[in-house]
């Protein structure tokens, strides 16, 4: 796999047989800082679940460069799919991610407690832990969610509009975060987003998605001078 942590070859992904994407080839480096780019409805976060593994891969195949049973991958999904997790306090969210790890009906211990505590203290929120989750802003929640990835000890990162929804101020919070992250840890991070303003300091490359082209250029590739995308049509929800 030449180094790679991911790799997908040839790759079509959809739902109940029916291609979303198809013929995608490209790789996710060790340590690379990704974005998934695109209008609303090209397949971004199709993109993102077939990596995951949560859908199945309709034609071709996708190589991992790191066991998914012992070191799974940490995913943030969007917010509106949290529901379930609401009634529970900010320590137990992100002690959720250490569950990854254990063997079935193996206890969390000590060492996975702390683990989480520590994971909640590198995103600034440890004198939140006891607080109920339903309780904290919406980009307070987006650092729980990103604490409770970082409790799986994962290699590589992957969120689904990780600032969707939060305030300017919450936004660059996140950005500042997953760009730490990425520069102090190596952790390979890959995002969908539509605003890419933020991001762009920190972004190393990007995939754009569009009619059922996928194509991974550096990010200044897909922009031209006045930021509008080169790769594709001008209703794209860039921002």
């Amino acid at each position: 796999m030449s180094g790679a942590l991911v790799e997908l070859r040839d790759v079509s992904l959809g739902y109940e047989r029916s291609p979303v994407l198809e013929h995608v080839s490209l790789a996710i480096e060790r340590g690379e800082f990704l974005a998934l780019l695109g209008p609303n409805g090209a397949g971004k976060t199709t993109l993102l679940r077939g990596i995951l593994a949560l859908i199945p891969v309709l034609a071709g195949r996708i190589d991992y460069g790191f066991d998914r049973r012992t070191s799974p991958p940490g995913y943030v999904p969007q917010r509106d799919v949290l529901d379930p997790i609401f009634p529970l306090s900010v320590f137990e969210v992100v002690l959720m991610g250490a569950y990854a790890r254990l063997s079935p009906l193996q206890p969390v211990g000590r060492a996975r407690r702390r683990l989480a505590a520590e994971c909640l203290d590198r995103v600034g929120l440890a004198d939140l832990a006891r607080r109920p989750f339903w309780m904290l802003s919406g980009g307070q929640k987006q650092r729980v969610l990103i604490a409770r990835a970082l409790a799986v000890q994962p290699e590589i990162m992957l969120l689904d509009e990780p600032t969707a929804g939060v305030d300017a101020e919450a936004e660059q919070a996140i950005t500042d975060l997953l760009a730490r992250l990425n520069r102090e840890q190596d952790l390979a991070v890959v995002l969908v987003t539509h605003h890419v303003g933020r991001i762009r300091s920190a972004v190393r490359s990007a995939v754009w998605i569009d009619d059922g082209r996928v194509a991974k250029q550096p990010l200044d590739a897909i922009f031209t001078h006045d930021g509008t995308t080169a790769l594709g049509p001008s209703r794209s929800a860039i921002g």
